[in-house]
């Protein structure tokens, strides 16, 4: 399905709430999460752009868009969008991503059934495939598994969290969670 992105590639799937947001990502390279909401690790290759409903009838409800991950830093959303400096939000901390070039999916994903989530992760391979959302979750235990050791060590490399912050095992509860949560709010970027 995706020849841009390789197999092994670890991989972000993100709400894009809106057309502005889109138009930060496209234009100046750039994407942000809260540092309240955000996943434990960002240390991704690759963001996958969900987009809402506030893009219209034909691009709502999919994912078409990715782009590369080129590094990360923490700031405040003040300093990310100056012309808001009244905005509730504007001291809060933000995670700002700094991204290649915006690449359109040979074919969108769409979302099935599925109409809000949250950050999820997923592989290259998954995208693969994939003729849905729901495909991109990783569902057997052994790809949790080596997903969430992929992750736990990338985290690790880029100094995210030391080693006894992050658990050995997927089993734990709160990781399968972590892996495979796609309901919840998404409008709250």
């Amino acid at each position: 399905m995706s020849s841009i992105l390789p197999e092994t590639a670890l991989i972000l799937v993100a709400i894009l709430p809106s057309q502005r947001d889109f138009d930060i990502a496209r234009l100046f390279g750039w994407y942000r999460i809260p540092l309240k909401s955000a996943p434990k690790v960002i240390s991704v290759d690759y963001l996958a752009f969900y987009q809402t409903k506030a893009f219209g009838e034909v691009e709502r409800w999919q994912i078409a868009y990715v782009a590369q991950i080129l590094g990360h830093e923490l700031t405040r959303r003040r300093d990310l969008i100056r012309d808001e400096p009244d905005h509730p939000r504007a001291q809060e901390e933000y995670f700002k991503l700094a991204l290649g070039p915006l690449q359109r999916l040979e074919r969108p994903v769409p979302a099935g059934d599925w109409k809000r989530i949250t950050f999820f992760y997923t592989t290259g391979e998954q995208f693969q495939t994939a003729q849905s959302v729901n495909d991109l979750v990783i569902k057997a235990h052994e790809e949790r598994e080596v997903l969430w050791h992929s992750l736990r060590e990338r985290a690790l490399q880029a100094n995210e969290y030391q080693a006894d912050a992050l658990p050995e095992s997927a089993l734990d509860p709160a990781i399968l969670a972590l892996l495979g949560s796609v309901s919840g709010l998404s409008d709250k970027l």
